[in-house]
């Protein structure tokens, strides 16, 4: 069952290329045998970058479950997911992840991420991109506020 659900990500990802959709890149999450959603890359076509198949697929199956975890569920994705992607699958607590190519691959076909994953490491404020924490004076507000509150939904 994983191969085909495997190649329908592929065959996604084949069918973006050739109408030019977004990148070569499809997802689709299945539980318990179940597809709940399927999507292609979508990146250039809405002028978003977070349009990744993965992500837009955990956006679907979010909705069609009506809940923010997928608990149960499985990710299959044309390619092995890139950072972005990857932070999502974890806080979107799918159970698993089944990818046909690498990241090498990608990176082979102009789509390399090791930026990403090198940054990651790095101190913020020596990021290629800086980040700079300000000391505001209620920065910590809306945290003691949410530790406070009753009835809050973790996530």
């Amino acid at each position: 069952m994983h191969e085909q659900f495997l190649q329908q990500a592929v065959d996604l990802a084949t069918d973006n290329v050739r109408t030019a959709q977004g990148g070569p890149y499809g997802a689709l999450i299945v539980k318990k045998n179940r597809l709940l959603s399927a999507c292609g890359n979508q990146v250039t076509s809405l002028l978003d970058p977070t349009a990744h198949a993965e992500i837009l697929a955990i956006r679907m199956a979010c909705r069609k479950l009506g809940d923010f975890q997928l608990k149960e569920c499985v990710l299959y994705s044309s390619c092995e997911p890139c950072p972005m992607c990857l932070g999502a699958i974890y806080w979107a607590r799918l159970e698993k992840v089944y990818f046909a190519s690498s990241r090498a691959d990608a990176a082979a076909a102009g789509f390399d991420d090791s930026f990403i994953y090198q940054e990651i490491a790095v101190s913020p404020s020596k990021r290629s991109i800086a980040m700079l924490c300000l000391d505001l004076p209620n920065a910590g507000q809306p945290f003691e506020m949410w530790k406070a509150q009753v009835g809050k939904v973790r996530y």
